[in-house]
């Protein structure tokens, strides 16, 4: 098993670290506050100076596949708190540090502010809403490259109605992507494994010449949590051709 950080620790035994349960605090909160305490990826995080662990799930995604490319234009649905903006700024060089390649752009959308990411645009935006693809489009002047959405429904505790409710949500951004992406765009989006993707994986295999399903090695093992990489967006009319 192999933890974030040390490469030559094997001398001695990561310490762990034990959390007791306070007055008022529930023991799933104390059990999720030692696992949070405990991950590699979180302590990783604080030391790469990434806003969360779902920073490493891009990084990890993006290293597999390569669709995060200098020059590209990527939205980011459901940016909070900025992790994947972040990788996504350095990616594709939107602050044009690197010489000699192409500068791209990176545009994050939330229902909640979200504290500023140096080199990403950031809007208070519901992509549900009516006329939102047009407005991302304005805010691009033009196509994306990259559609992300690393959203997720927020819990009822029944499983299965989070499932539908996150397929939902995912189903909502692939239309959006559909709407904004130029041809050969790619489009990633976290879904919870689970029986209802059928139809979401048939819509994205007419739309793109290739659909992976994915769980990056950040994500949680214990997590349903997967991830659709589709590459090879065919068209805005790609959709319209089964007759």
């Amino acid at each position: 098993m192999s933890g974030g950080g040390g490469n030559s620790g094997r001398g001695h035994r990561e310490l762990r670290v034990k959390v007791k349960t306070a007055r008022g605090r529930k023991a799933s909160s104390t059990r999720w506050l030692e696992r949070q305490l405990n991950d590699p990826y979180v302590q990783r995080a604080k030391a790469e100076g990434y806003r969360g662990r779902a920073a490493f799930k891009l990084i990890e995604l993006d290293d597999k596949y390569h669709f995060l490319s200098p020059g590209a234009r990527v939205v980011d649905l459901g940016c909070a708190p900025g992790g994947w903006l972040q990788v996504a700024v350095a990616r594709v060089n939107a602050l044009g540090e690197a010489a000699g390649k192409p500068r791209g752009r990176v545009i994050g959308v939330d229902l909640q502010p979200v504290d500023p990411v140096p080199g990403a645009e950031t809007h208070v935006l519901d992509f549900l809403a009516e006329g939102a693809d047009d407005q991302v489009k304005a805010w691009l002047d033009g196509p994306a490259d990259v559609v992300l959405s690393d959203m997720a429904a927020s819990a009822s505790g029944h499983k299965q109605t989070d499932h539908l409710r996150i397929i939902a949500l995912c189903e909502a951004a692939a239309q959006f992507a559909f709407e904004v992406l130029d041809e050969g765009g790619t489009f990633v989006a976290k879904v919870l494994a689970g029986g209802a993707e059928g139809e979401l994986q048939k819509l994205l295999k007419q739309n793109f010449t290739r659909v992976a399903n994915v769980k990056p090695p950040a994500s949680r093992a214990d997590s349903s949590e997967k991830y659709v990489v589709a590459l090879g967006f065919r068209g805005a009319r790609a959709g319209d051709d089964d007759g």
